[in-house]
């Protein structure tokens, strides 16, 4: 199986694990607890059991969130890994994107820390032989303050080691300084007291661009900015000849994880590192072995330069499809606003990544979303179903997570931590067999839709077309609540219809002679219809001489399947 070549026969679906917290299944936590009150999840939690199981739901990819070894407050200095200083980290367990060591893994995830690597890649090995590909971050925009590579190959410098600290910027430096200065850290969250204030002199510029000495609570201040070539004092001036030092490094990097037999990467903040890079990078990688890269992007201006200019396979939908879901969820926006989301994209959908869930988003159960996992269904049809590019879904998600814990760094917010030691009660019942009966519901729904629904060649073949534009006045179809639209592949139909209202309704679709032409389907031909949801199979048939009528429960949508001989 390749990924991201159109004649795939399986729809991609991404699994997104944080295995900090996935396999941790201590439940009495205490907030701001370290790692021995509160536990921590390891790589071993993903037994072949589990892999199995999570296969199981449709899944093709699992993105294992937090592998590389990142900033924490928690000590392994008897194997050679001290803590970071406490005003460089959030939370106890720290960020997974304030990278320490790109050639390293966090010692946290291991049960044997010295036998850190062997045992990701022991992982890497169980998770190909459940039948599973393997994707890991990529963070190439910032890393850990007090960044400093312990493990990489002894040929390969570090980064900043031969920086010039007297410039604040240099195509062959790897940091941006702010010369002669000090840097000055107000924000140490941790309850602990240093021995000594965290010193950084010439201070680096931070992660999100903030060229100050005194970076704010809000800024990525436990992070430093990886330079480019970007000469961001002098008008952003690119200096790409010669090859700037950082590229080579980040290319060394990823073909470092390559040869461990990883199959893709996520990259974190993309469009904060020149399109350039990517342009020379992802080439070179994919040389070596057929990966994939999926970017976290932003602005959709952008969004075609970072496909076509940057190569990616993929890019977020998050500004218009993910957003849009949600508004439509809360009731604020119609859901024929969907059809601007496919129309904004048109010609790179397929490299869409849709979800409705990941690690910086609210859970569709907190009190911030929607309160309940459940209201997630007609959005997930339209994620799982619109298109045949992939769908992803975030751990917890298939079995309602609230993400309402106060865990600490990250309080009642909506969103499970990515700072703290903690573990997610959904994910604990499931994995010790206690799922109660909701959950289960929620689950085989997720099952259901990913993999028997999304796996029909009519999905992950099929051709696109929208039918609201049939039914702006029809007054048995809600444009506000309501949305449909049509899949076809060889002598297959799949007509889908979802209700985003919370109460039944009765719902007429009218299908336009343009759908029977274009897509060329029979006009009131008999046909073979199974309801993919129920199973359920009868006779029925399609035409635009009358609307196609059906009965939708509240928060849900139909999925049928139309089959000619």
């Amino acid at each position: 199986m390749k990924i991201g070549k159109m004649k795939e026969t399986v729809k991609t679906v991404v699994y997104q694990a944080f295995p900090r917290l996935f396999g941790n299944k201590n439940a009495t936590l205490i907030k701001n607890g370290n790692i021995k009150e509160n536990g921590v999840g390891k790589f071993s939690a993903f037994s072949t059991k589990v892999l199995k199981e999570i296969k199981g739901l449709g899944i093709t990819h699992i993105w294992y969130t937090g592998v590389i070894r990142h900033a924490s407050v928690t000590d392994y200095s008897e194997y050679g890994i001290p803590a970071s200083h406490s005003a460089t980290v959030k939370g106890k367990a720290g960020s997974p994107y304030a990278i320490k060591d790109y050639y390293d893994v966090a010692p946290d995830l291991a049960d044997n820390v010295e036998k850190r690597m062997d045992e990701f890649e022991a992982l890497i090995n169980r998770t190909h032989k459940a039948g599973l590909k393997v994707i890991i971050d990529f963070v190439p925009n910032h890393v850990s303050r007090e960044y400093h590579s312990d493990l990489r190959p002894p040929f390969i410098e570090d980064l900043g080691q031969h920086d010039n600290l007297s410039k604040a910027f240099d195509s062959n430096n790897n940091f941006y300084y702010l010369p002669g200065l000090s840097l000055v850290l107000k924000y140490d969250t941790q309850t602990q007291i240093e021995d000594f204030q965290y010193s950084e002199f010439p201070a680096k510029v931070t992660g999100n661009d903030c060229f100050s000495t005194t970076p704010g609570k809000n800024d990525w201040y436990e992070t430093v900015k990886l330079n480019y070539g970007i000469d961001f004092m002098n008008e952003r001036r690119q200096v790409f000849d010669p090859i700037p030092s950082t590229w080579k490094k980040m290319l060394e990097i990823l073909l470092f994880w390559t040869e461990k037999g990883v199959d893709g990467f996520r990259c974190d903040m993309a469009e904060m590192v020149p399109v350039e890079f990517w342009n020379w990078v992802i080439p070179q990688v994919k040389a070596q072995r057929d990966v994939c890269f999926i970017a976290e992007v932003y602005n959709p201006a952008e969004y075609r330069n970072y496909i076509q200019n940057g190569k990616f396979d993929y890019l977020y939908d998050k500004v218009g499809l993910y957003d849009t879901l949600k508004q439509i969820g809360w009731g604020n926006l119609p859901a024929s606003r969907i059809t601007d989301c496919w129309k904004s994209v048109e010609g790179i959908q397929h490299n869409m990544l849709n979800f409705l869930e990941n690690h910086d988003e609210q859970r569709i159960a907190s009190d911030f979303f929607a309160g309940n996992g459940f209201a997630a269904i007609p959005a997930m049809i339209v994620c799982a179903l619109m298109n045949t590019n992939p769908v992803m879904i975030y751990n917890g998600q298939e079995l309602g997570e609230r993400g309402m814990d106060d865990e600490g760094y990250s309080g009642p917010d909506g969103r499970t931590t990515i700072f703290d030691y903690w573990s997610m009660t959904t994910v604990r019942e499931w994995l010790s067999n206690k799922l109660p009966e909701e959950a289960q519901k929620l689950r085989s729904f997720y099952k259901k839709l990913l993999n028997d629904i999304a796996k029909e060649k009519v999905v992950s073949r099929g051709v696109f077309h929208d039918l609201v534009y049939a039914n702006l006045n029809n007054e048995h179809f809600n444009i506000h609540r309501h949305y449909a639209f049509l899949r076809k592949h060889e002598n297959e139909v799949l007509l889908v219809v979802v209700n985003f209202d919370q109460q039944e309704q009765t719902v007429s679709v009218n299908i336009p002679q343009h759908a029977f032409s274009l897509l060329n389907i029979p006009d009131n031909k008999v046909a073979n219809v199974k309801d993919l949801f129920t199973e359920n199979e009868f006779i029925g048939t399609l035409t635009d001489a009358c609307p196609y009528q059906m009965i939708l429960p509240p928060m849900s949508g139909k999925v049928l399947k139309f089959r000619y001989n």
